[in-house]
Parts: C-alpha cells; sequence; structure tokens
C-alpha cells in the first residue's frame, strides 16, 4: 500500500447512525467516513446534527440504531473514557473546564501521571509547559483557569485533547474564542497532527477559516448528510447554498443610510486592564454613534474592543474621560442604572455572563426588565408573561415554550434570548460583544438582521468582531483598534479585508493598504 493511500484511509465509520430524543429525530441514517491524515469540516446550521453525530463519535452519547467502526471492526463506545482509550478525543464547543483548578490540572485530570501510588506534579508540570510551547502560549501550569481570558481556556481545552495523544481528533468550534494569530498556531499544529496520521473531524461557522484547512467537507441539515465533496470541489456559496439554500449574498442585512442625532459620545475614554491594572486597556479613545447607525469595533484579541464595551456597560470602571447617552453624561451609574438610562450590552460569553443556565427560557428574558413589571411589592407576572411572549415572538427564538430551560436551545437560540432579554429594556443604545461567536451561518444572518432592524427604528448600534467579513459585510462604518486606540476607520463600502488586517496588525504588507479612510 502506498504512502497515500495509508494517510487516507478509513480509520472509523459511520454507518446508519440514528439518534432520537423523545420525538425529535436529531440524527437520520447517517453513513460518515473519517480518514488518517485529513481533515474533514463538517458544516450546517445549529441543531443539523453535527454536534449530536460527533458526540455519538466520542462516546458521550450512544446511538438509538446504527453501527460505528473502527479500523473495520464493529465497535460500542461505553463513555469518553473508552473513547479515549481506543484513541478518540474531543473538544467541546462548549468549553468544559473547572475554573477552580490550575491549568495543569485541567489538563491531567482523570488521567494523572504518576510515581508510585501520588501524583507526579513535576512531570505535569513539564508536560503542560511542553503542550503550551506548541500551542505557542506563555501560562505557568500551576495557574488558575479561572484567571484566564477566554481565549486562553479555549487553548488550555484544546491542550487537554492533545495531551491524550488521539488518532482521531475532533474539535467542534475550537477557534470561537481565538485570535487570529491563535488560530495561525492552532493550524499549523494541525498540520503537523495530519502529517502524523492523525485525523482531524473540524466543526466550525467560521467558513472561510474552515475551508482554509478543509481536505474534505460534508453539510448537514435537519439530521442528515446532504452534501460532500474535497477541497477542489467546495467554496463558500457551495456550503452556504447547501446549508441553508440560500446565496451568500441574500444574507446581508439592510442598513440605513443616512441617521439621526448623536446617541453615544464618548471622549478621551480611558480603561484599566481588568486583569492587570497597571495597564492600559483602552486610552485616550474618542467615538461618536447616531441613532440608526451600526458601527463595527475590528481589532485582534487584546485590541481592548470588550473591555471598552464592558466600560460603558458599568461592568468596569472608566478610569478618565466622558461618555454621554441622548445628551447626559454618564457618572458612575451601576450596570442597572445604565440599563435604565438607555444604555445595553450583549457580552462575549453568553454562557457565562448573559444566561443563568438554572433558569427557563422566559426567566432569562425578563431578567434585565424585571422592574418594569414590579408594582409595589409584586411582580406583575401577567404584564411579564406577556412581555417575554412578545420578546420571544419578536427575537424568533426557537424554542417549546418560556417555561423550557435554556439549555435546551441551539448557541444561535440562546443569542437570541441574550439580545431579546437586552430589547425588551427599551434601550436607545446597544453594545454587543462578538455577537455571532459559535453560531452558525444562518442564525448569524438573523443576529445581524435583528441589528439591522433596530438601526433602521432608531437605536445606535456598537458592536466588536474579530471577522473581517462580518466588520465590512454588516456596518455603515468598521472603526479598527489596536491596543487600545483607534487607529483607522472605514467605509465598508470602499474597503478590502486586506485595508482592515494591515490597520489592525495581522499582516505588515504596507502595500495593500487602500487609501479608504472614512
Amino acid at each position: 500500500m502506498t504512502s497515500h493511500a495509508l494517510a487516507n484511509r478509513v480509520v472509523m465509520r459511520a454507518r446508519g447512525i440514528t439518534k432520537t430524543y423523545g420525538p425529535t429525530r436529531a440524527l437520520k441514517g447517517v453513513d460518515f467516513e473519517i480518514r488518517s491524515g485529513t481533515v474533514t469540516v463538517l458544516f450546517g446550521e445549529n441543531g443539523a446534527g453535527k454536534s449530536t453525530l460527533m458526540k455519538i463519535l466520542s462516546g458521550v452519547e450512544t446511538p438509538t440504531d446504527g453501527v460505528l467502526e473502527l479500523d473495520g471492526e464493529e465497535i460500542r463506545l461505553q463513555d469518553t473514557v473508552d473513547a479515549a482509550r481506543r484513541g478518540i478525543a474531543i473538544i467541546h464547543q462548549e468549553l468544559s473546564l473547572c475554573p477552580n483548578l490550575s491549568v495543569r490540572d485541567n489538563i491531567y485530570m482523570g488521567r494523572e501521571l504518576v510515581r508510585g501510588i501520588v501524583v507526579d506534579e513535576r512531570a505535569e508540570n513539564a508536560k503542560a509547559r511542553e503542550l503550551m510551547a506548541r500551542l505557542e502560549e506563555d501560562l505557568d501550569p500551576r495557574t488558575l483557569v479561572a484567571d484566564l481570558r477566554l481565549g486562553q481556556q479555549q487553548v488550555v481545552e484544546i491542550a487537554r485533547a492533545l495531551a491524550g495523544e488521539a488518532r482521531v481528533l475532533i474539535m467542534d468550534e475550537p477557534t470561537s474564542a481565538l485570535s487570529g494569530s491563535e488560530v495561525e498556531v492552532l493550524f499549523s499544529l494541525i498540520r503537523e497532527l495530519t502529517a502524523n496520521g492523525v485525523a482531524i473531524v473540524y466543526i466550525s461557522h467560521h467558513l472561510e477559516e474552515a475551508l482554509e484547512i478543509a481536505d474534505h467537507a460534508v453539510v448537514f441539515r435537519d439530521g442528515e448528510l446532504v452534501a460532500k465533496g474535497d477541497r477542489g470541489e467546495i467554496d463558500i456559496n457551495w456550503v452556504i447554498s447547501n446549508m441553508v439554500g440560500r446565496s451568500a449574498d441574500d444574507l446581508a442585512p439592510d442598513l440605513l443610510d443616512e441617521f439621526g442625532e448623536v446617541a453615544l459620545s464618548l471622549r478621551s475614554v480611558t480603561v484599566a486592564d481588568p486583569a492587570n491594572p497597571s495597564r492600559l486597556a483602552v486610552e485616550e479613545l474618542s467615538l461618536d454613534v447616531r441613532k440608526g447607525e451600526v458601527v463595527c469595533l475590528y481589532g485582534l484579541m487584546g485590541a481592548g474592543r470588550t473591555e471598552l464595551l464592558e466600560a460603558l456597560a458599568g461592568r468596569v470602571p472608566i478610569q478618565k474621560g466622558t461618555v454621554v447617552v441622548n445628551g447626559r453624561e454618564l457618572r458612575g451609574e451601576s450596570i442597572g442604572e445604565r440599563i435604565q438610562l438607555g444604555l445595553a450590552l450583549v457580552p462575549e460569553d453568553r454562557q457565562r455572563d448573559g444566561l443563568v443556565q438554572t433558569m427557563s427560557v422566559g426567566e432569562n428574558s425578563s431578567l434585565a426588565s424585571l422592574l418594569s413589571f414590579v408594582k409595589g411589592a409584586w411582580i406583575r407576572r401577567r404584564g411579564e408573561n406577556e412581555g417575554i411572549a412578545k420578546g420571544i415572538a419578536d427575537v424568533r427564538v426557537k424554542t417549546a415554550g418560556p417555561g423550557a430551560s435554556i439549555t435546551s436551545l441551539s448557541g444561535g437560540n440562546q443569542q437570541k434570548v441574550v439580545i431579546g432579554k437586552v430589547l425588551m429594556t427599551e434601550p436607545d443604545v446597544i453594545l454587543l460583544d462578538e455577537p455571532s461567536r459559535g453560531i452558525d451561518v444562518g442564525a448569524k444572518a438573523e443576529i445581524f438582521a435583528l441589528m439591522a432592524r433596530e438601526a433602521r427604528r432608531g437605536l445606535a448600534v456598537l458592536f466588536a468582531t474579530s471577522e473581517v467579513g462580518e466588520a465590512l459585510g454588516v456596518s455603515n462604518r468598521v472603526v479598527v483598534m489596536s491596543k487600545g486606540r483607534i487607529v483607522r476607520e472605514f467605509d465598508p463600502r470602499t474597503t478590502t479585508r486586506e485595508d482592515l488586517m494591515v490597520a489592525s496588525g495581522e499582516t505588515t504588507d504596507d502595500d495593500t493598504i487602500g487609501s479608504t479612510t472614512a
């Protein structure tokens, strides 16, 4: 057998996999192959069945019907430990780390390195440092995960999977919280792994990014595998049309061309880094956003976008400078008081900061506006329920009802609940931090259509993204941040991807800079 054939042989196969949850058929007789030394990318909207199949392949779930094969032999995975023993590992979309444990303990939890009858912490520290070096992340293995930013936590999740030296590595949204440079490191590592025969299954809602790494691609829709192709046969339009039945051009939102008066005005705003108060995360930043305008904050991880939005929302203090909302200067108001003044934030991490996991869809929806339903010492439940029903319908949340658990929703629908919760406060200015993180292309289109709709209603919209396509495709104006400062402003109608990348520091090719400053 040739080396090429060895590198492309079927390692794992799913045949006729079906999975039902009560009356819901999440998978409908799926056939799927995983080949050694290659990257197979899975595309599909939230709820299409991708993650369900990956959970079955990694032992998290058992199929209702169908067969799994490993190296040509039928297997039955008992659990994730059984899967790991057979060389199958998964990086989950939602981080599964223990924040109260160290980086080292998270990486080796359940597979501790022992010397005699005790855990060999020195060996674990050394190997954890090696893994961090491979991922080009300078982290002390003894650092608590709770003290890491989201992107660093994502790196730890990846390191934990790599520590098992898997033959089949499933990556479910591994780059959702990574910066551009961190993605490049991960892709370099993926190429190293596939060169050594590891089979990679890769799920991502970042379509262009996923196509860059793909050897093969498959598309899921409504629990079925509906299309598959090799690298030379696939592009963005192929993916989108198979996923949602529409071309990429049909997904762009309808934005206004003319705007009202200034709704949000920032002058010389300076914010300290919450993780390191001696460092400035935002420095002397000035910006105006008008009613009806959608302004994008674009930049790499660490540019200061999140810190700026959280400071505006009252989550972290502003060291100096002025913030004026509808002509009124903010002076130390709490988060709740800023919401009442018409300023509200959709946070970057919806699981940790945007939702209460133990509450229902309805309870999460009304949480930020609960005071508006209070009369005396009582909550007007009828008014609250009417507001919840209207809010759910307004943002088109797909749910069994207000009483459904928030964890029963897809990522895109959870994000709609967070946005709906903010809109129930009747804001004048809405801030959104990475609003499309971890959701599929169809849900992204709906989220950005919601943003555009609220702008047409007169809201001022300020959103942050690290996605070039989003920055250019769904905004009236792009403001590029780097190292806490605004470095350029662009009109997306006359701006190229290279313009934004150069301005943000993603590339140093000065020849690509255009003369398109807004």
